[in-house]
């Protein structure tokens, strides 16, 4: 083993791996065209707690079959062995006394490049690699990026010569807890070995679908999708997002002498296109066996909101209403706003919701009026 080789460390959860994955390492391939690129699946990462995960020799054996019949890869279970949280300063120190002389790069994408100086002692990582990034989807982003790097660390990075495409594990995740394809996202070898093994899939759920009309199952599926991109912010754990999100619909098509509806009672003067909100908490109660009062909760006051909601339910409400196939004028500001702040959010859905309501002549549920009565306040307060 020669000891000055060029060596590229790609590190993640790999949860699962994805076709990205592979595309960046063929793209690393051709611009370092290093002696040896490792594979660094991690034990876990400060930032994945409360994500659906696949077991350690799970994601192991996936990146074998991902990578295989490339030469120059290697798929190393340091971090996993090592146990615990894994923070890159500690890999790339002992890899940097395991090849001495060796030419180091830690490969990473634009969005980890972007929060690069919150990392667990940054500098001591630079010390022992240098970074190479790629662009993903937008290259301005990645540029600015890159510019913010240099005047924070005073070095530059090298540029891999590729642009990724949107491709997210947890959306794959998500649709894999559904039962719905991920061919789209991961090689056939990837797709067969996840349904194979059942990883992911929450079978408590799986009979939603049957309950649910194409377009309205699509939608809930984009829903699910929406909260567990942003449960993380809200402290919520993926699984119980994507959980109260499945079910939040159940109810939506059952008629009032349906099986599953014996013995519920509606609240009075609930708006029609309200009622669901309630039946769907029933359902899953007495259907689905949830007891999770947190999900529970969630699910009856997604349509309607109400005054002090918990971080689930605004997760639901705001998910439920700005999904990527929502098109209502005005929508696009909503999500910016979603993005920026859950609370800053949820006020402006609100009263869009309201404003609508008004327009079109339709009934004001008094549970939405006080909630956004109570954020107005809120914000009026601070």
């Amino acid at each position: 083993m020669r000891e000055n080789m060029k060596i590229a460390i790609f590190g993640g959860s790999f949860n699962p791996v994805h076709n990205e994955h592979i595309n960046i390492v063929k793209a690393v391939k051709k611009t370092l065209a290093p002696d040896k690129i490792i594979i660094m699946p991690s034990s876990v990462t400060p930032q994945k707690y409360g994500k659906m995960t696949a077991s350690a020799a799970d994601r192991i054996n996936m990146c074998k079959m991902a990578f295989c019949g490339m030469d120059e890869v290697e798929i190393s279970d340091y971090e996993i062995a090592k146990g615990g949280v894994s923070y890159s300063y500690i890999t790339c120190r002992a890899l940097r006394e395991k090849y001495p002389e060796g030419e180091l790069y830690f490969v990473t994408g634009c969005d980890m490049l972007k929060n690069f100086a919150e990392w667990k002692y940054p500098e001591e990582i630079l010390k022992c690699v240098k970074l190479a990034a790629c662009a993903r989807e937008n290259r301005r982003e990645f540029n600015n990026a890159e510019k913010d790097f240099k005047k924070r660390f005073g070095c530059g990075i090298v540029n891999i010569n590729y642009t990724g495409a949107k491709v997210s594990s947890t959306r794959i995740r998500v649709l894999s807890s559904l039962g719905e394809s991920i061919s789209g996202f991961v090689p056939a070898k990837i797709e067969s070995y996840i349904s194979n093994h059942s990883l992911y899939l929450l079978s408590e759920i799986s009979a939603v679908k049957k309950y649910l009309t194409p377009p309205r199952w699509a939608h809930t599926v984009r829903v699910a999708v929406t909260a567990a991109e942003n449960c993380t912010r809200l402290g919520i754990d993926e699984k119980t997002a994507v959980i109260a999100a499945a079910l939040h619909d159940c109810a939506k098509y059952l008629t009032p002498d349906a099986e599953e509806l014996k013995g519920f009672v509606c609240p009075a003067d609930v708006p029609q296109p309200v009622i669901h909100q309630y039946a769907g908490e029933y359902v899953a109660r007495n259907t689905f066996g949830i007891t999770d009062e947190n999900i529970l909760n969630a699910i009856r006051y997604h349509a309607s909101g109400r005054e002090d909601m918990s971080g689930l339910e605004k997760l639901i409400y705001l998910s439920d209403m700005l999904e990527e196939g929502r098109n209502f004028s005005g929508v696009e500001k909503l999500r910016e706003e979603f993005s920026r702040s859950i609370d800053g959010g949820l006020f402006s859905a609100l009263e869009h919701q309201l404003d609508y309501l008004k327009s079109t002549g339709g009934q004001i549920y008094p549970l939405t009026q006080r909630a956004y009565d109570y954020l107005r306040k809120n914000k009026n307060d601070k």
